[in-house]
């Protein structure tokens, strides 16, 4: 029930429409029993500083970024994490004083599903496929769990070479190196972690993996598949994967723990993940 002393969290993108956010963060502030409520607020690019503007004057307390504007944001900003200047884009904003902070929950997201295996990662060899804004995320991810190599790969030699460069002045320094697509079959055999960031197999296409059956097989039996798509799940890459026995991990797991690390900032309070997971899995139809 909304009152006259609910709080706004929200969620900020063009278009919005497609977000998952208010299904788990709603459920979550419900369990909870807080008077919060969060919304989803469409804002075209030409409107962003107009809107930030807004929703401080009308006493957003915090509020989640998507597509367009995770770096069109900083400059709004009084002081961004570490892990959110790596990644160059921030996807969680908080209110304190007269001030917006930044941060990056996106890398925590993606780690989440990895560190509760419980192994060690010190000679794990990684190979990520894309290299657009989310791959910026995972390889800091992946820096993080301490990987001895950060292998990217993509089909744009000049933007590879840019996403490379873009590390240099970095406050995180990934063991990287970029490779072009035609190099990914040397790359397989070794790689302890295969991740998609790119958006082939998403929907419509279910049916288009980024590697070949032949690619898939060339991984060793104790590699890990992980695809930043959540649907359709399983995605082809994923199925790929578990027919060969390999471990497989869904991007739906990336998305709850990176809004739990976002609530947990704004509520100051453990998020109830479960609820968000559960809540998330049933608009799914899961």
């Amino acid at each position: 029930m909304i009152t006259g002393k609910t709080q706004l969290l929200g969620v900020i993108g063009h278009p919005i429409s497609h977000s998952l956010s208010p299904i788990m963060h709603n459920a979550a502030l419900a369990h909870l029993g807080l008077d919060y409520a969060y919304l989803p607020f469409a804002i075209a690019p030409e409107d962003l500083a107009a809107a930030i503007a807004g929703l401080a004057a009308i006493g957003v307390q915090g509020f989640n970024i998507t597509i367009p504007h995770k770096q069109a944001i900083l400059p709004f900003l009084s002081e961004v994490s570490e892990v959110a200047e790596a990644v160059g884009a921030v996807n969680t904003v908080w209110r304190k004083g007269n001030n917006w902070y930044g941060t990056n929950t996106d890398v925590t997201g993606f780690l989440a599903p990895l560190l509760s295996l419980n192994q060690s990662w010190q000679q794990a060899e990684a190979v990520v496929l894309g290299n657009g804004g989310a791959a910026r995320a995972v390889v800091a991810g992946c820096a993080q769990l301490g990987c001895q190599k950060i292998r990217v790969v993509g089909r744009d030699s000049n933007k590879l070479q840019a996403f490379q460069q873009s590390w240099t002045n970095s406050p995180i320094s990934p063991p990287l190196s970029v490779h072009a697509w035609e190099e990914l079959s040397t790359l397989l055999p070794a790689a302890t972690l295969l991740i998609n960031t790119t958006p082939i197999g998403m929907q419509p296409q279910v049916e288009q993996s980024p590697l070949t059956e032949q690619q898939m097989a060339q991984l060793p039996p104790t590699a890990i598949a992980y695809d930043l798509i959540y649907t359709p799940n399983p995605t082809r890459f994923l199925l790929q994967a578990k027919e060969r026995g390999l471990g497989a991990i869904d991007g739906s797991e990336m998305l709850v723990h990176q809004g739990a690390a976002a609530l947990e900032i704004w509520i100051q309070q453990p998020a109830p993940i479960q609820v968000m997971r559960q809540a998330l899995h049933s608009h799914l139809g899961w």
